[in-house]
């Protein structure tokens, strides 16, 4: 995200889920075609780097944060309220009355925090008392049932029954499948 120029501020636009790009790219081109670079300055889609773990396999995968929203930093006046709001899927701004409402900068910081993490976040799917195999390591071939997940880590704490007491394991989230 860009710095704001003075007296510009980041509104929130809705969109049909699923059009967020196509509206961002829309919008860009009007602005563009249009000669509103000096009112509107920036439009974003929001996303994210997060890791998915899915059949025993790790991908990075790119995350909406806000689906059905995109950001725009402009300046509100007749002209540019009026291209924003008439760009095709675009339903409307996000605010209260007829005027679109601001966002506040703690917001803005939130968000542009979030996506610039470049260290994607573990998505793991599984739940916490899941029976689980355990398919790699000095524990392979136990069964066990998950008591924690650390998604900051990607880690697993499986309970395992090991000589008639559960045996807390700590595994990668690749280490184990279903039962």
């Amino acid at each position: 995200m860009k710095n704001t120029p003075p007296g510009s501020y980041w509104y929130v636009i809705h969109t049909y889920s699923g059009y967020e790009d196509q509206v961002a790219q829309n919008l860009k081109h009007r602005i563009d075609t249009l000669g509103l670079k000096d009112k509107v300055f920036d439009v974003i889609v929001p996303k994210e780097n997060q890791i998915e773990i899915k059949n025993g396999k790790r991908r990075i995968v790119e995350r909406k944060i806000f689906p059905g929203y995109i950001l725009v930093n402009m300046v509100v006046t007749e002209d540019s309220w009026y291209i924003v709001r008439n760009t095709p899927n675009v339903t409307g701004f996000v605010g209260t009355g007829t005027t679109p409402s601001p966002m506040s900068e703690d917001e803005i910081k939130v968000i542009q925090k979030r996506m610039g993490v470049e260290e994607p976040k573990f998505n793991i799917d599984y739940s916490i008392g899941e029976l689980v195999n355990i398919t790699d390591g000095p524990f392979k071939g136990f069964d066990g049932q998950i008591a924690e997940i650390d998604e900051s880590k990607g880690k697993i704490k499986v309970l395992v029954s090991m000589f008639g007491r559960e045996t807390p394991v700590e595994l990668d989230s690749l280490q184990v499948k279903r039962v």
